[in-house]
């Protein structure tokens, strides 16, 4: 009796300790590339579009996308003038809310920063600068830095859109200013790791990418006027390229808002208001970096590129900000094609099938990767929400979750 209670004793502690799951989730999937690792999915849609499987149309605003992880979605909400973390069950059901940070103030003030998610932990930046860490499971508070005020951080007119980045033991942030660049804080306390040299320049609205090259890894990130690599591990600055200089158009702006991408020493760096989009060669040992071409094609706004197969995908800026939807190649920017559909918007991939989200009318539309041509095979109106479209698609376990500001929900796409 006693060798079965003590069983029983530990079978219930293994039972404990195992339902905190090892999960490592973040903005836009794998490695940030827009590029999701599912199988079995539909590559056709019913006419009337994907089973809905539920919605929520009562969630506070919030442009940010999904994060899943622990049999819970959550996602960012703007309530009054704070930024809330909110966690709903697999049926859209609200479990709890935490307020986490300031939110932005000024002109389009919905939450922006997608969460990302490490074991139980939560991390997140507010619209005012604010990055805190939060039990995935309770919703409690672990630490909170009031991270642009402390470190004299400055903002562009829409404030902070940065989702965390996370490496080792490090949380990154970039403020921008006179202080400093980036920062790093420790993960588990919020304490300051290290912080980079001023550039004396002000942040975009970019999350950074972390990058490999030659065995050597390194953060990259676009602010308003400079693309820079920086050493994960100490802060250094270890080169940058004046991005700035190729505003265009008479916005003249560096609205800079998408995350680059990357492969095998190549960056490409994008962004909309008729500016052009550079490709990078980074040297053999992440020191330096050199023009490869100059895009004038694929000037993206805000929603994000995928690479598949030697090919970038994404929707320009063209025709009144209405966009075109284009493919590139990468090794030398050739187009491919350049069609209109609907509007611009947000681009993901997965099993080689484009999701294209048009921001204007809430159309999403199923496409074949195919550098020959943009062939809708299916395509739906989104029902519920209001405003733009501009949170992007998550899909994760057959299912296509789709933000738009106070609406959530959630299409089985699995065959």
């Amino acid at each position: 009796m006693k060798r079965l209670l003590g069983l029983g004793i530990i079978a219930c502690f293994a039972f404990s300790q195992g339902t905190i799951d090892k999960v490592f989730t973040e903005w836009r999937g794998p490695n940030r590339t827009g590029v999701y690792n599912e199988t079995g999915l539909l590559k056709e849609w019913p006419a009337m579009g994907p089973e809905l499987l539920w919605y929520n149309d009562s969630i506070p605003v919030g442009y940010s996308s999904v994060a899943i992880a622990h049999n819970t979605v959550y996602l960012t909400g703007l309530i009054d003038s704070m930024d809330y973390l909110l966690a709903f069950d697999m049926k859209g059901n609200k479990k709890w809310k935490t307020a986490y940070g300031r939110g932005w103030d000024a002109s389009f003030v919905d939450s922006r920063a997608t969460p990302t998610i490490e074991d139980d932990r939560i991390y997140l930046s507010s619209g005012k600068g604010d990055v805190a860490c939060v039990n995935a499971i309770t919703g409690e508070i672990n630490w909170k830095v009031n991270a642009s005020e402390k470190f004299e951080g400055t903002f562009g007119k829409w404030g902070i859109s940065e989702s965390i980045l996370l490496y080792k033991n490090m949380v990154y942030y970039t403020p921008c200013g006179e202080q400093t660049t980036m920062i790093a804080l420790d993960k588990m306390t919020g304490e300051t790791i290290w912080q980079s040299e001023s550039l004396n320049d002000k942040p975009g609205y970019v999350s950074p990418l972390l990058i490999n090259r030659n065995g050597k890894n390194q953060i990259v990130t676009v602010i308003e006027k400079n693309v820079l690599g920086v050493n994960p591990d100490n802060g250094s600055i270890e080169w940058k390229f004046d991005y700035g200089q190729y505003a265009g158009g008479k916005w003249k702006s560096n609205i800079n808002t998408n995350t680059p991408l990357y492969k095998d020493g190549k960056l490409y760096v994008t962004n909309g208001y008729d500016h052009k989009s550079v490709m990078l060669n980074l040297n053999e040992d992440a020191t330096g970096v050199e023009l490869a071409y100059l895009d004038t094609i694929l000037d993206i706004h805000h929603g994000g590129a995928v690479l598949l197969d030697g090919y970038i995908y994404g929707a320009n800026w063209v025709n009144n900000r209405m966009g075109n939807w284009c493919c590139l190649e990468w090794e030398t920017g050739t187009k491919m094609y350049e069609t209109k559909w609907q509007t611009k918007g947000s681009i993901v991939s997965a099993e080689g099938m484009l999701y294209c989200y048009d921001e204007k009318g809430g159309n999403i539309a199923l496409v074949k990767a195919d550098p020959k041509e943009f062939k809708v095979i299916s395509e739906f109106k989104v029902p519920y929400g209001k405003g733009p479209h501009w949170s992007h698609l998550v899909i994760k376990d057959g299912v296509m979750y789709v933000r738009h500001e106070n609406a959530l929900m959630a299409y089985s796409i699995k065959e």
